[in-house]
This record gives C-alpha cells, structure tokens and sequence, in this order.
C-alpha cells in the first residue's frame, strides 16, 4: 500500500505519526511511505527582493524543521519513510501529488498550524477531502 503522510509539524502531526505507528495492524512497516510537508509561498513581490537562492533555502530550512523529526520518529519506530517538501498551497499540493503519484491513502491530521485561519477559510483537511478522490485517513 503507498500511503502519503501529510505532516505540517503541529501538535496534530505528531498525533498523525503516534497513530501509524501505533497500530501496525493497518500500517505495516513494510508499506510505502511518503512524508510530505508544504512550505507557503514567499510572496511574490518578497521573493523577487531576495532572490530565487535565498527563497529556495528558505523552502528547504522550513521544510527540514518538520520533515527531520518526522524521519527521526519514524526510523525509530521501525519504519523507513521517504519525505518531500514542495511549497505552495497545502490542500492543492496534497491532493495533486496523492493523485499523479497513484498514492491508496493520504493520512493526516484535523488540525493544523492555522487553526485562526481555517475559521475563515475553511481547513486543508477540508480542502483536501473536497478536491481529491484519494481515500484520506482524518487523525484528531
């Protein structure tokens, strides 16, 4: 089974990778997993100031905080994971890459980081479960 873990490294990511792992019954630690966290943009009018370099490590440090101590944690645990970061928004990058890459589950928490924002805008995990044909498993 590919199962792709969206972790944004809230309170709820870590509730996300304590769930797999806890219950080996559903996620063997032989399955294919990837981790996959979604930088913001930089806006446009930022980026073009700073340049293209800096931008880009920018991207990669953001996505290192998150995606480390998930590599950490899973290896720990017994399973071997793969990570990728992309930036964008979260939602659009989630559904797209379950889609192309042929992904059986996305995995990933109720809430996130912007729990401010999703009063107004509505959540990722919303999002995700709307645009995406992908089975999605909710961990609260």
């Amino acid at each position: 089974m590919k199962v792709l873990i969206a972790l944004d490294g809230s309170d709820c990511s870590r509730l996300v990778q304590e769930y797999l792992t806890a219950h080996p019954e559903l996620f063997a630690v032989h399955h294919d997993y990837m981790v996959l966290h979604v930088v913001p943009d930089v806006p446009p009018h930022a980026a073009a100031v700073v340049g293209k370099e800096t931008v880009a490590n920018y991207y990669r440090d953001e996505a290192e905080q998150v995606l480390n101590p998930a590599r950490q944690f899973f290896e720990e645990s017994g399973y071997k994971v793969k990570t990728q970061y992309r930036h964008g928004h979260s939602a659009e990058i989630i559904a797209e890459t379950a889609t192309r890459d042929g992904y059986d589950l996305i995995v990933m928490g109720s809430h996130g980081h912007t729990a401010l924002g999703n009063l107004v805008m509505g959540s990722v995990t919303a999002k995700v479960l709307a645009h995406c044909k992908t089975p999605v498993l909710i961990v609260r």
